[in-house]
């Protein structure tokens, strides 16, 4: 193991057994009189340089979709899908049209967004139009902004434990990062909350809850963040910590939203309004659940959840797992790390969703690698993320039809190996709180031993724990 003498952070190759198994692939060792980091290519910009490297691998894997256009069935076949170039004509902004603001012409819709990425949507168009370009220089525009926001996310994820800047490769190298990164603008959300965790390590709460409401008023997710943040100030008795991460997130939030709600109310309920009374879809456990298992001698019926009930049991069975991270957070022997938390919430909010979109894997992706970098699961609980991506697309070769298409009983699976990869990798957090000698950031044999690495708010902070037993692995 290494240590603050012998190293300035920890070394992949060093620590971790399946990073040492590909040492051969890398050329060796690191020698014992390397310089580390003496070069203008620090680690983190090495791992910035990587996530850029893969992110064009990513680009150039759809290059038939950019050559000959987004149409169905071909943009599932060849796994290029991206909402980005279909939605600049269908949400009026090829037209100029603020989101939420003005109403969108004839066959097109009002925009389903936060008001945050809408904003961001809106300067990508506006950078299209000013050189007179078509959905194709949209999406090349929008690849441009998400690269940024990959690197963003990258740089913070490196430097946000302070002694394991390489970790930033498991988020610069992740497979998922390829297929996924350009569905969406869900990049937009993962860099300001990755900022916001960089900002707790750095013990600046306030600044904290500054870049979680900013993501926030991009995406939902981030929200579920505060539940972790206000257990662990509970637990280690630091509520100014607490009421000044508040204020930023509440402060932030209100500044980018405020505007938009006074200028059409309906406008902003858009996205609220849809999310509340969108059925169950693709990649939930309740549209798996829906569809039944037929096939080699197995034949399950499909189950489905009444529309009516469908919020109270997706929101029920996500405020259960929430009980079961509280009790955990406040019990366990020692204080969990703030990432650990946050893998556990988000894991639980995407595992028990009405839907499950390829491009959630980037909300999960930086807390995974902060919460257990090992390179060993990550890539196990990414194995499971590929085949649900790829799964997904085929499946919709030929959906409502009776041509091509993945069958359904293989989607069913492939939602099940998305499904427990994330609760595997879920399971072996919560191992590592129970004993945190099995942490890889607590047992990283640096002999400063601190409370909460890239937890700096709270690090040194009284452990305390809610009254009971103590729960651990015993």
């Amino acid at each position: 193991m290494p240590s603050t003498t012998d190293r300035p952070w920890v070394v992949p190759t060093e620590a971790d057994p399946t990073a040492r198994a590909a040492l051969p692939l890398l050329g060796g060792p690191v020698g014992r009189r390397a310089r580390l980091g003496a070069s203008w290519w620090t680690p983190v910009r090495v791992c910035v340089a990587a996530g850029l490297v893969v992110f064009a691998i990513g680009w150039l894997t759809k290059g038939y979709c950019v050559a000959n256009g987004w149409g169905a069935p071909q943009r599932y076949m060849y796994l290029c899908y991206s909402d980005i170039p279909v939605l600049y004509a269908r949400r009026g902004l090829a037209d100029g049209i603020f989101p939420y603001l003005l109403e969108p012409g004839p066959g097109q819709q009002v925009l389903e967004y936060p008001v945050l990425t809408g904003v961001f949507m809106y300067l990508a168009a506006l950078v299209t139009r000013l050189f007179g370009g078509d959905s194709l220089l949209f999406f090349a525009v929008n690849v441009v902004g998400l690269s940024a926001l990959l690197a963003w996310t990258i740089a913070a994820t490196a430097r946000t434990v302070p002694r394991r800047p390489w970790d930033g490769l498991l988020v610069a190298l992740a497979p998922v990062v390829a297929l996924a990164a350009f569905v969406n603008w869900d990049l937009l959300a993962v860099a300001l909350t990755a900022a916001a965790l960089l900002a707790w390590s750095r013990g600046r709460p306030g600044m904290a809850g500054v870049w979680l409401g900013l993501a926030a008023a991009a995406k939902f997710y981030p929200l579920v963040l505060v539940g972790p943040v206000l257990l662990l100030c509970l637990r280690r008795r630091q509520g100014a910590a607490a009421a000044r991460f508040l204020a930023g997130a509440l402060v932030a939030w209100l500044v980018v939203n405020v505007p938009v709600m006074l200028a059409n109310w309906e406008g902003w309920l858009r996205f609220y309004a849809f999310s509340r009374e969108r059925g169950m879809d693709f990649g939930s456990p309740w549209y798996a659940l829906s569809l039944g298992l037929e096939g080699s001698g197995v034949s399950l019926p499909g189950v489905t959840i009444p529309p009516g009930a469908l919020n109270a049991v997706a929101t029920g069975s996500f405020l259960l797992a929430c009980v079961g991270i509280a009790l955990l957070a406040l019990r366990a022997e020692r204080p969990p790390r703030l990432a650990q938390l946050a893998l556990l919430v988000v894991g639980a909010f995407v595992l028990t969703n009405k839907v499950y979109s390829p491009q959630y894997v980037l909300w999960v992706l930086p807390l995974a690698v902060l919460a257990r970098p090992r390179w060993r699961d990550l890539l196990v609980w990414q194995l499971g993320e590929a085949v649900y991506i790829v799964a997904i697309w085929w499946y919709l070769v030929g959906f409502g039809t009776q041509d091509k298409g993945l069958h359904p009983s293989w989607y069913v699976l492939a939602i099940a190996a998305h499904w427990l990869a994330t609760a595997w990798l879920m399971a072996m957090v919560v191992r590592d709180i129970l004993a945190p000698e099995h942490d890889p950031v607590r047992s990283d044999g640096f002999a400063e031993d601190a409370d909460d690495p890239g937890g700096g708010v709270l690090d040194g902070a009284p452990a305390g724990r809610w009254p009971g037993a103590a729960l651990s692995r015993g």
